[in-house]
């Protein structure tokens, strides 16, 4: 059977920053994300910036992933060893499933531009409310890295094997089938 062209299909993306300095004129790492968001044809919902504190930035993501109209949420920021990094402490507990491939293949993009200092990132992804979260280191260069590397195809129904898109409307089939 002859492989039909498949259309492209928009998501629908919310930016969190995780900064107790920055504001939205100066957020490089949240612009990276809106504009590389919008150039590949999807929607930005939301963008907003907390400070890093693992209750309002819980609190934030968990609101975004409640949001009918949100499909994923990218976070910048807060992903290092520092005392004041807390986005994985705040995100990984409401994971109902990790993606721990995301981190391996952000590593392997980072460490080819960054060598080893990739060690210092502790970016992680996974689902919450059947909702794809990434959290990201909070530089412009990881947040392209991680756009234009993994996410920008992912996020592509076109994209060959496979994609995230593909297979949003099965995200809560456990749910379905205790209806059932």
């Amino acid at each position: 059977m002859p492989e039909t062209k498949r259309d492209f299909i928009p998501v629908r993306f919310s930016v969190l920053t995780v900064s107790d300095s920055r504001s939205m004129e100066d957020d490089k790492s949240g612009a990276t994300l809106v504009e590389r968001i919008e150039q590949a044809g999807h929607v930005l919902t939301d963008r907003k910036i907390v400070p890093d504190d693992i209750h309002r930035i819980r609190r934030t993501v968990a609101s975004m992933c409640a949001d009918a109209n949100v499909d994923a949420v990218i976070v910048t920021g807060g992903t290092g060893f520092t005392g004041r990094d807390v986005t994985p402490e705040a995100l990984e507990p409401l994971f109902e499933k990790r993606m721990d491939g995301f981190s391996h293949v952000f590593h392997r993009i980072s460490y080819e531009k960054i060598g080893t200092s990739t060690i210092q990132s502790r970016a992680t992804a996974g689902l919450i409310e059947h909702k794809y979260v990434f959290a990201l280191p909070g530089s412009p260069g990881a947040c392209r890295d991680a756009w234009d590397h993994i996410l920008k195809d992912q996020f592509d129904y076109r994209h060959k094997p496979c994609n995230f898109v593909e297979i949003m409307p099965r995200l809560d089939e456990h749910l379905q089938r205790k209806k059932g």
